[in-house]
């Protein structure tokens, strides 16, 4: 299928490693002209140009942290005006709420929340004119499914799907649209940070929660992040004009409920 987006520009937050890196790769096979944004400039050089190697087309990296407005100037002034936009930082390692401060929600509410927001409040006019505009927010089906040692992440991710809700119902009428990704499990660096996170509050060894949370999974295993770059990509298109403030799940059939 012919995505119809050759030619446009992509901004992708997180676009170095994981879910985020497969989208920007998927993108750049698309004919799309791409930066990557990231806070770590060796882990984002070395991506990009991997990924020209693969995709046979120049993706560009610029060092830019979402979290803050120096970042989020960096990421614009290296891509001022994106036709796709992809918001997608890491959540902070599950943990206890009660030894959480004030700190620690500012910091998951800018990296989940106001950051994506801001970079949306910054962009979306630009895409009303143009005519043409997709904004992802790469979030966690923790949003439909909420854990409580998840809770920063819960709470944060949850924000920026109920304010994209009533934006993306204005938007789409000048073929703007704004959707959520849900990913469950995947086999990737974020998900093994989350194991980490979770065996002094469980007892049990890495191996053993890896093994579990890809057996107890319907599917029976961990996503590959290339399946949650093609479905972005799909998102992106030119064929998905009708589809915004939608949340969509890929997670494996892990999401237990039937709406």
């Amino acid at each position: 299928m012919d995505l119809g987006i050759q030619g446009r520009q992509a901004l992708v937050f997180g676009g170095s490693r994981g879910m985020g890196r497969a989208c920007a790769l998927r993108f750049a096979q698309e004919g799309v002209d791409v930066t990557i944004a990231a806070r770590t400039r060796e882990t984002l050089q070395r991506a990009a140009e991997e990924m020209s190697a693969e995709a046979g087309n120049p993706v560009h990296f610029v060092v830019a942290d979402i979290t803050t407005a120096a970042g989020r100037d960096a990421a614009l002034a290296a891509c001022p005006a994106p036709d796709i936009l992809v918001n997608n930082a890491d959540g902070p390692i599950p943990g206890d709420f009660r030894q959480w401060v004030p700190e620690d929600w500012h910091q998951a509410l800018d990296a989940m929340m106001v950051g994506p927001i801001e970079m949306i409040r910054r962009t979306v006019d630009g895409m009303i004119e143009r005519k043409f505009g997709r904004i992802v927010n790469i979030v966690s089906r923790s949003v439909k499914t909420p854990q409580l040692e998840m809770g920063l992440s819960n709470g944060a991710r949850s924000g920026l799907v109920g304010f994209v809700a009533g934006l993306a119902r204005q938007t789409v009428r000048h073929n703007v649209t704004i959707n959520n990704l849900l990913p469950g499990p995947f086999d990737t660096d974020a998900q093994r940070r989350h194991i980490e996170g979770m065996l002094e509050m469980t007892g049990k060894s890495f191996d053993q929660l890896w093994k579990e949370r890809s057996s107890g999974n319907p599917a029976g295993r961990y996503g590959r992040p290339e399946e949650l770059g093609a479905l972005c990509a799909f998102v992106c298109s030119m064929h998905t004009g009708y589809i915004t403030g939608q949340s969509l799940l890929i997670d494996g059939g892990g999401y237990p409920g039937t709406f």
